[in-house]
């Protein structure tokens, strides 16, 4: 199952790499027309520059923007954590389901849905390297998106995000809603996903410093995903994989054993 996704992930990746060398090499002969002709100047030599033209670097931005902008926005994530927990405790007496007893329908439905969100993220990962393979930097990515773009980017992002996590968390949390750790992977994935997208608006206003951010809330959110995938694509598909982590565990163990015993052959049955 790993495996499949792994498999995915690369080759969409191969794609994507090859899609940001092909558009190089496309742009590369205009980027070379545009350049004016040298003029012969020797730039090791004591002559003095004589041009009127005056370049303007930026000033350094503060410490408060490049550092205290991620930690706040770190602090923010956690602060949501923190107030989930505090208004919705978690409660040890909820809701049974056992997606062993849903239809077929409901659980072919369901696994095909979570396994094709798996690949369309894939996909949004190759994207990531398609970028930076063709603009070098996630601060050159954003800088030259304009604000319209940015707002649609965040308008899709939100509701990919939103959509897939409440898929995939709401019968996993079900599922499993005797485990109070397990509780914790659905918020914290979806979480994680908004705070990566508040982190993109820093990368572009505030400072390249937010792409830490970026980077650390989606390996959070990757693997919340992944492992969300992995439990109930082994319920609805390997049913008879049996883990500790199952509500039903110990009364399957001993359907299991009580199977196997009765299907011994012992002495005198033939």
């Amino acid at each position: 199952m790993v495996a499949f996704f792994l498999a995915v992930f690369l080759l969409a990746r191969s794609l994507a790499v090859s899609a940001a060398e092909a558009d190089q090499q496309a742009a590369s002969p205009a980027v070379e027309q545009t350049q004016p002709a040298g003029d012969n100047f020797d730039f090791f030599s004591d002559q003095p520059v004589e041009s009127t033209a005056v370049v303007e670097l930026p000033p350094e931005k503060p410490l408060w923007q490049t550092v205290g902008g991620p930690l706040a926005l770190l602090g923010l994530f956690f602060l949501i954590l923190a107030a989930v927990w505090w208004f919705i405790p978690f409660e040890s007496h909820s809701v049974e389901l056992n997606l062993r007893g849903l239809p077929p329908a409901a659980k072919r439905g369901i696994a095909m849905a979570v396994v094709m969100f798996g690949i369309a993220f894939c996909f949004g990962a190759s994207e990531i390297w398609y970028q930076l393979r063709l603009h070098g930097t996630a601060e050159a990515y954003f800088e030259q998106m304009s604000l319209g773009k940015l707002i649609a980017f965040t308008h899709a992002h939100l509701f990919g995000f939103t959509t897939s996590f409440f898929i995939i968390g709401i019968p996993f949390s079900m599922q499993f809603n005797q485990l109070k750790s397990y509780q914790w992977i659905f918020p914290v994935g979806l979480t994680a996903s908004v705070v990566d997208v508040m982190s993109w608006w820093g990368i572009k206003y505030v400072a390249p410093s937010f792409e830490w951010v970026s980077m650390f809330c989606g390996i959070l959110f990757s693997a919340s995903y992944l492992f969300m995938l992995v439990g109930l694509l082994r319920v609805l598909l390997f049913p008879d994989v049996i883990w500790r982590s199952d509500k039903d565990g110990p009364e399957r163990l001993q359907q299991k054993r009580e199977l196997q015993e009765a299907s011994r052959h012992r002495e005198g049955d033939y």
